[in-house]
């Protein structure tokens, strides 16, 4: 075994006696690196890690992705102990809005709910109706009494969910996703050119343009069903690359590729090994919410969840 990976494996077994000897359940995004994936005890979205932290039985959670997921985490586990091994390991479509955007909007459209999409900060949602993930926004804007609604903060994502519900007038703010966002029509078009036999299995966080040319679309856990399931056997990948070495591994049968190499998103790289085992031992990166902060956010990811 060559020396870095003895040293992924030393650094991963420690990390499992500690996980161990704490009590900890560790949770990892689909987009963190392959290392960090294979020490989590579950894999999967940010929604999801949330709603497996309020139905642990561990008293203390680590949170392996961006800091909204952790704050979301803690929402809905108010009681427990949250950790992020990165804790600057923020989300640039989250930064692009503050609590102040989503009252001017609520003032221009007072008659309007107001749909959060999850990745947005605490703050955020607390000023929200209703939270949504990529899987779930079609569904909730449907089942809202509202006529008009106003969807914060991923424009692209809120031009998905307005096609899929022409019945409704939506507002939009204009943050995106800088990783998904950057994908071009030329990137597609390149692509599939060098591989014409393959399927395109799109994130909605990408412009509409490029969503015209998918096969299939829909949230990273659904892109990752739809590899699974299909008859296809090559396969273009339209979100951010940390799924990709999963499904290659997972599905050696299939050709697996990412439908252009820039896809990725540095903040969920920041988190390694190193930085879960610090974590793990000395209770860095913990969430803390003042509980008047935690009940006003809360509302908007209950209502979700009752939806």
């Amino acid at each position: 075994m060559a020396p870095q990976n003895e040293r992924i494996t030393e650094t991963q077994e420690a990390i499992r006696r500690l996980k161990a000897e704490k009590g900890a359940l560790i949770l990892a995004h689909y987009y963190q690196p392959l290392e960090v994936q294979d020490i989590a005890d579950h894999v999967c979205d940010s929604f999801e890690m949330a709603k497996r932290a309020r139905s642990a039985q561990a008293r203390l959670i680590v949170i392996c992705g961006v800091r909204f997921m952790a704050e979301s985490a803690k929402l809905l586990s108010p009681d427990k102990t949250v950790l992020i091994p990165a804790p600057d390991a923020g989300c640039p479509m989250a930064d692009m809005i503050e609590p102040e955007d989503v009252l001017a909007l609520r003032r221009a459209h007072p008659d309007a709910a107001v749909m959060c999409y999850v990745n947005s900060s605490a703050a955020v949602k607390a000023v929200c109706d209703i939270c949504c993930t990529s899987s779930s926004a079609v569904r909730i804007a449907r089942a809202l009494e509202a006529e008009t609604i106003i969807f914060v903060p991923d424009k692209n994502l809120g031009a998905y969910v307005a096609k899929q519900v022409p019945e409704k007038r939506f507002v939009f703010f204009s943050g995106f996703c800088p990783t998904h966002d950057r994908i071009t029509v030329q990137d597609v078009l390149t692509a599939k050119k060098a591989r014409p036999d393959a399927v395109f299995a799109a994130h909605p966080e990408c412009r509409a343009e490029v969503l015209a040319d998918a096969d299939f679309i829909g949230s990273t856990a659904e892109i990752i069903d739809y590899v699974r399931n299909t008859d296809a056997e090559e396969i273009l990948i339209g979100t951010e690359m940390g799924i990709l070495e999963r499904l290659q591994r997972e599905l050696p049968h299939k050709k697996i590729f990412s439908v252009t190499n820039s896809f990725v998103c540095p903040n969920m790289k920041k988190t390694g090994l190193d930085q879960v085992l610090r974590c793990l031992a000395y209770g860095t990166g913990e969430i803390k919410m003042a509980p008047a902060e935690i009940q006003a956010a809360k509302q908007s990811l209950d209502r979700m969840v009752a939806l």
